[in-house]
């Protein structure tokens, strides 16, 4: 029945899969990777793309790529990690340019450094998307199965490590696998409980087996790896014709949506197919449903960390008492009668739930669907682990995702392609590769991760990116995609031949806009529109004209025809390079990460611009060169400039001094 309900093509995947699970065509393979959430796909296909011979095990076929919480893609942060994937020919674009249902830039009233594209996805659309990815990608098996055990040998003696881990064995007993690299993505499924009120049962997501004891048994007896427990949770699922959506503050979509992916032009759901959200608050009765239901709900109880940034509402009213909270009404597909509650994670009993959803105004007949849920789960402390996401002390064990600490599909997205992209690096000989956290956000979560560790659900802000001005989402393909076909080898010739492309069509319209040189009263006669100051008088280029607020690339390549028409399909593009700023220090920063920082700087009272939380971190961690300072959390791109500026004007005013200064030993043959 399940088989004729879902499109021919998912048919064939299906059917593919069923024939691998009876018998393996092999049983030795490059990468193996476990899991098939947002971390496994994107790892197993990246391998793939780089050369190896690859096997994806998931427990269920039918819910690889599935969005297992809400169902968005994206937002600040998270969405420039989904245009780095893209960049480097990741799956989670393009699935969200497929699946979205309502596009938005958040932040586009600061500037482009801190855009963040966002959608609304059909689970339906998104799941079957990457599912006939996967399908299509040559070198990929995908295999059902629940994994019992790593095997574990003797480590290599040429390279670093105390074991070495060879293959898996799935837990209904069949042949063991060999591969030179496994990647464990098992997202909340290590060892976890799901909880809801006073009950507790094993699991990792309603309806689905948590992952084997075995697994979890072998990283922590056989390896020795350092685990935690931490916990999440999800809203309950709301029918939507029992809501009053009359009530709620309508929220549409971008009139013209911006795809992901730089490979697609518009997205698959046209500007008016797409689907509004709703805005809704919390009242004065939720807070006390919550009060008078702490004794029945467990999860709040338990000791395990939960994520600050996208806290159940309990946490949020123990913790903002008297404040009134946020919720979104999402959809969750084009044709679906359920409605996602955005900001409602919780875990008390079903008939509490209710009570708690009826207290809003929108929702005052509501009627539940699925209740929420809580989540607990291991993870492996991630400073274990090198920057190509490997353990450190077990040679071909990689691991990506919510097992590293983190939250969300975006942040697991952008590891399951890095690590396996090294995995199949590493089984096919060649060197692991890593990424700065100057040239990309997925730098900066994996630095994060294997130098800080978590002490929490880690989730990406545009914050912890010292380089955000530079670390835009317009501009990650030609950050990344040339990077990735030339050095990593997981970019097809398709996209790096657009990429190239994009490179030099914007270097030729920078170029023509920096040679198009008149004075301000010639600019005044031909963009009559534009405030510029009638006294001023110098020669401007269309790059100077192009940084007023008021002037688009549009009203040029109307002026200019002849010269700016034919760049039009940049002209968003062009209008950021034309008013980002501060970007030629930042490379020099970025040159000189080696600088030394005196020992001796007051800097609860340095002369310099800086807030009083950027100098209580300085004055209390006292970082010892300029990258060090970076990389501290709450430090901010101005506060790196100024700092820079400051100590080499102060090295520069040292070194004057000194070559002014008399030799000691002159000074005293004078004297003499």
């Amino acid at each position: 029945m399940f088989i004729d309900l879902i499109p021919p093509a998912l048919q064939s995947f299906l059917s593919l899969v069923s024939r691998h699970s009876s018998h393996l065509v092999r049983q030795q393979y490059d990468v193996i990777v476990v899991g098939g959430g947002h971390a496994g796909t994107e790892a197993a296909a990246a391998a793939a793309r780089v050369g190896a011979e690859t096997l994806l095990v998931s427990q269920k076929i039918e819910t690889i790529g599935a969005l297992s919480c809400n169902p968005s893609l994206g937002g600040v942060g998270k969405g420039q990690l989904v245009k780095e994937v893209d960049a480097l020919d990741g799956l989670c674009g393009r699935a969200g340019d497929w699946a979205g249902i309502h596009f938005s830039i958040l932040n586009r009233r600061k500037g482009p450094a801190v855009w963040g594209p966002r959608a609304q996805l059909d689970r339906q659309r998104y799941r079957e998307f990457i599912q006939s990815e996967l399908l299509s990608t040559p070198r990929l098996t995908v295999l059902e199965g629940s994994v019992e055990e790593l095997f574990v040998s003797e480590p290599n003696p040429e390279e670093p490590g105390h074991h070495r881990v060879t293959g898996i064995r799935l837990a209904n007993g069949s042949h063991p696998i060999s591969a030179s690299s496994v990647v464990l993505t098992t997202g909340t499924f290590l060892s976890g409980s799901l909880f809801m009120g006073q009950s507790k049962s094993p699991g990792g997501r309603i309806g689905d087996a948590p992952s084997s004891a075995g697994l979890s048994h072998t990283l922590r007896e056989r390896l020795g790896l350092r685990t935690g427990r931490l916990r999440t949770g999800t809203p309950p699922r709301i029918v939507k014709d029992s809501v009053d959506l009359s009530l709620a503050n309508v929220h549409p979509p971008d009139s013209h949506p911006t795809p992901f992916s730089f490979l697609n032009t518009h997205t698959h759901c046209k500007p008016e197919e797409q689907l509004p959200c709703y805005l809704t608050y919390t009242t004065p009765g939720v807070e006390r449903v919550v009060r008078e239901s702490l004794h029945l709900n467990c999860h709040i109880q338990e000791d395990a960390k939960g994520p600050r940034y996208c806290p159940s509402i309990e946490s949020r009213v123990l913790r903002f008492p008297g404040r009134r909270h946020q919720v979104w009404l999402e959809p969750e597909g084009v044709t679906s009668d359920i409605l996602y509650p955005q900001g409602l994670s919780m875990t008390m009993p079903p008939d509490v739930q209710l009570r708690l959803i009826r207290e809003i105004p929108a929702m005052h007949r509501a009627e539940i669907h699925t209740p929420g849920y809580g989540v607990q789960y291991d993870f492996v402390c991630p400073t274990q682990l090198s920057p190509a996401l490997q353990v450190k002390s077990t040679q071909g064990l990689f691991l990506a995702g919510q097992i590293n600490g983190t939250t969300g599909y975006e942040e697991a997205a952008a590891q399951g392609l890095w690590a396996g992209v090294n995995a199949a690096r590493c089984a096919l000989s060649r060197p692991t590769v890593a990424l700065s956290r100057t040239e990309s956000y997925i730098g900066v979560l994996i630095d994060d991760l294997v130098s800080r560790g978590v002490t929490e659900p880690y989730r990406m802000f545009t914050s912890r990116a010292e380089f955000r001005t530079s670390l835009r989402p317009d501009n990650a393909d030609l950050r990344l995609t040339l990077k990735g076909f030339e050095e990593v080898g997981c970019v097809s010739i398709v996209r790096y031949q657009e990429a190239v492309r994009v490179r030099d069509s914007l270097q030729d319209a920078l170029a023509t806009l920096q040679a198009l040189a008149l004075s301000t009263q010639n600019w005044r006669k031909k963009l009559p529109d534009m405030r510029m100051s009638e006294v001023k008088n110098s020669l401007l280029t269309g790059m100077d004209v192009l940084r007023y607020n008021d002037v688009s690339f549009e009203m040029l390549a109307s002026a200019f025809p002849e010269c700016l028409s034919h760049h039009m399909e940049f002209s968003q593009r062009l209008k950021i390079e034309g008013t980002k700023s501060d970007l030629g220090i930042l490379r020099q920063i970025q040159k000189e990460e080696n600088m030394s920082l005196p020992q001796d700087i007051n800097y609860l009272t340095l002369p310099v611009s800086l807030s009083h939380e950027v100098r209580e971190i300085l004055d209390r961690v006292r970082p010892t060169t300029l990258g060090a300072a970076t990389r501290l959390q709450g430090m901010t791109p101005a506060a790196i400039i100024h700092l820079f500026n400051y100590v080499r004007r102060t090295g520069q005013k040292e070194r004057r001094s000194h070559r002014n200064k008399p030799d000691q030993r002159e000074e005293r043959k004078c004297l003499e």
